[in-house]
C-alpha cells in the first residue's frame, strides 16, 4: 500500500474510534437526523481492525495500538446478529455493548494520541444519486 493509502486508513481509523469513544449524547448529536444502520458501523470498524495489522507492519500504528484495536474488534464481534439490525441511534440507547466499546475506543485514542478527547469527525452527507 502507498503512503497516501496508509494515511487515509489511519485517519479513517482515528475518526471512527473518536466517534466510538464519544459520550452517548455526543454520538446521538453527531448522528442528528441520519439513519445509520448498526450493521454498517460494526462492519466498518471490524474492517479497520483487520487492516490495522498491516498498518502496524508498515509503522503507521504501533504494536500497542494494535492491542487496543483488537479489543474493540473482539467486543464488536460479540454483538449478536439481532443487535446489529436497526439504526445505530437506537442501539446506542438500548444495547449495553456500546457502553463497553466506548472505554476500549478511549484507551486506543489515549495510547495512540495521548488523549481520548478528539474533535468529532465531520458528518458525511448521504449521496442522493442525483446529478
Amino acid at each position: 500500500m502507498n503512503d497516501l493509502g496508509d494515511a487515509h486508513l489511519r485517519t479513517w481509523t482515528l475518526r471512527l474510534m473518536t466517534l466510538l469513544a464519544a459520550d452517548t449524547q455526543d454520538q446521538l448529536a453527531w448522528l442528528g437526523e441520519r439513519e445509520l444502520e448498526t450493521e454498517s458501523v460494526v462492519e466498518e470498524v471490524e474492517l479497520l481492525c483487520r487492516v490495522s495489522e498491516g498498518l502496524v507492519e508498515r509503522g503507521v500504528f504501533r504494536p500497542k495500538d494494535l492491542r487496543d484495536l483488537r479489543a474493540v474488534g473482539r467486543r464488536l464481534g460479540e454483538i449478536d446478529t439481532v443487535s446489529r439490525t436497526g439504526l445505530w441511534a437506537q442501539a446506542l440507547a438500548t444495547d449495553p455493548a456500546w457502553d463497553e466499546i466506548r472505554p476500549l475506543a478511549r484507551r486506543f485514542l489515549l495510547t495512540t494520541l495521548g488523549d481520548w478527547r478528539q474533535p468529532m469527525p465531520r458528518p458525511v452527507r448521504a449521496h442522493s444519486g442525483e446529478r
